[in-house]
């Protein structure tokens, strides 16, 4: 798939596509969502054929950030962003590959809050950085073109650098829950809907999320749109929140203001997609919050 954004599997149904209706259905590899910042690129840029690090920013149409040297981190970035770029250039074993992760931090310590979440891992972390990778990219001859697919096999930590890519996975099974039922429901439910454009879906989104951050009910018929609409995403989310509640992981210890949580949440891919399945209710609201001290 193209290099998207992750997106919630309810927010993906808007526009009245239903793909992740199937990929509810599919069996795909799940990864575990660790709440790392900021997200880190690198590996060989197709175009000079040189190892690279950045942000997200390596992919730009525009305004490309892509550091080949210290010198191009310090012209192209600044501040704590620069500093941590300058460490996993140093410490970033080099690939052919094309990899983004999550930092997490600085070895030396067994506690890290890079983000929202702290996590607590079991030992004293002896390597100099520490990266949760996610995402594999392939890109012919410019990443601005790459395509993205998620990990389906853990990196090799060195002795400089952790990558943390915890186990993941789901207990789905005809006791607990019959997703295929529910999600057939839901699609004949989207034959009385009226979607919305793509370019109403902003609008929408940031409504939606004005509820989350306020921890406000999502009323049928408080947007502009179709109340049908809204009940079909009701029902969306929580055919996502059965499949979270049967995720697990084996990743380090997890904490939002000293309350223990699974995790941020997971990645599941297939070939119907990559989408995050995440509580919004608990970390998305965390997050609202987080990011407004920033």
């Amino acid at each position: 798939m193209k290099n998207l954004h992750l997106e919630h599997p309810e927010d993906s149904i808007l526009t009245g596509d239903l793909s992740v209706l199937n990929w509810f259905v599919t069996p795909g590899h799940l990864s575990l969502k660790m709440d790392g910042s900021p997200a880190v690129c690198w590996g060989i840029n197709p175009t000079t054929h040189q190892f690279f690090v950045g942000t997200k920013a390596v992919f730009n149409k525009v305004k490309i950030k892509i550091a080949h040297s210290h010198e191009e981190i310090d012209s192209l970035y600044n501040g704590n962003v620069a500093d941590i770029l300058h460490l996993c250039f140093d410490h970033l074993p080099h690939t052919d590959a094309i990899y983004q992760g999550d930092w997490i931090g600085e070895g030396g310590d067994t506690e890290y809050t890079p983000n929202t979440i702290t996590y607590q891992f079991p030992d004293i972390i002896d390597q100099k950085i520490i990266v949760a990778p996610h995402t594999v990219y392939t890109a012919e001859n410019d990443l601005r073109d790459s395509s993205a697919t998620s990990i389906t096999s853990n990196l090799q930590s060195t002795s400089s650098c952790l990558f943390v890519q915890p186990d993941a996975y789901i207990l789905f099974n005809a006791d607990t829950f019959d997703v295929d039922e529910v999600c057939a429901f839901a699609k004949q439910m989207s034959t009385v809907c009226t979607f919305v454009s793509n370019k109403e879906v902003p609008k929408l989104k940031k409504q939606i999320n004005d509820c989350i951050r306020e921890q406000r009910p999502v009323e049928d018929d408080a947007f502009d749109c179709d109340s049908n609409l809204i009940r079909l995403w009701k029902l969306v989310k929580s055919i996502k929140e059965d499949c979270l509640f049967l995720c697990r992981n084996h990743g380090p210890a997890a904490y939002i203001n000293g309350n223990r949580i699974d995790a941020e949440g997971y990645v599941m891919s297939n070939k119907f997609g990559m989408y995050k399945l995440v509580n919004r209710e608990v970390f998305s609201h965390a997050n609202f919050l987080n990011n407004n001290k920033k």
